[in-house]
């Protein structure tokens, strides 16, 4: 099935404009309702929301589109003292009950702070109460995550080992972007052209944003 839907999907890159409607109608994505969750990834920092890969995709399938990101948030760590709200794992029940795909993008705060604010076993106790919790609440939701990118900074490769070992132990699907994003966060001139500024590595501009969205687009196909 999954090998049907990236097929599917490749195909579609080759059809007219005038025949994409009609493919768009008949994708597993179109018309159902997208909860996504995480930090500045999915806030988007300092940009329109609009910008973001997944608000595209949302809108591209005429999608139900429910955001709830916070920038600064953390999956496992609480950092509401610092102004950046409960982790994940606490708040994610706020989110709407109905749901056809529930995303979580997260994890770049949690590697940037996960020397003063816990430690990689705190995260992976964390993360499987997240998963858990995720699909006590949407059982017959498609449940999917996304790590942060590669960042030339401690704790992060680590951090993403752990959130594949998890999401397998459950069964849920995970986009590992540190591997096959094509996104470049230590080369300086891709991030003067693909992100919000030359010196961030966290939060892409609308044109990084486009980049990534085919790679996204295609996993979500899949699921």
């Amino acid at each position: 099935m999954k090998r049907f839907r990236f097929a599917f999907f490749m195909w579609m890159l080759t059809v007219p404009f005038w025949g994409q409607q009609e493919l768009i109608q008949k994708s597993p994505l179109y018309g159902k309702t997208m909860n996504i969750i995480g930090d500045s990834y999915v806030k988007n920092h300092r940009r329109p929301v609009a910008e973001t890969w997944h608000a595209k995709i949302a809108d591209k399938y005429e999608m139900s589109y429910n955001n709830y990101g916070r920038n600064g948030n953390c999956i496992a760590f609480d950092r509401s003292a610092e102004g950046f709200g409960p982790s994940i794992v606490e708040r994610f029940s706020e989110m709407s009950d109905s749901a056809d795909y529930v995303l979580v993008v997260a994890g770049h705060n949690d590697a940037d702070n996960l020397d003063r604010l816990g430690s990689l076993e705190e995260f992976r106790e964390q993360l499987k109460l997240l998963c858990e919790g995720l699909i006590a609440k949407y059982p017959s939701a498609k449940i999917a995550f996304f790590t942060s990118w590669r960042v030339p900074r401690p704790n992060f490769t680590e951090l993403a080992a752990v959130m594949e070992e998890v999401c397998g132990q459950f069964s849920i699907p995970i986009y590992n972007a540190q591997k096959y994003s094509g996104v470049y966060v230590w080369d300086a001139a891709f991030r003067q052209k693909y992100f919000q500024g030359v010196d961030d590595t966290a939060h892409l501009n609308n044109q990084g944003h486009n980049l990534f969205m085919n790679k996204a687009e295609s996993f979500l196909l899949g699921l």
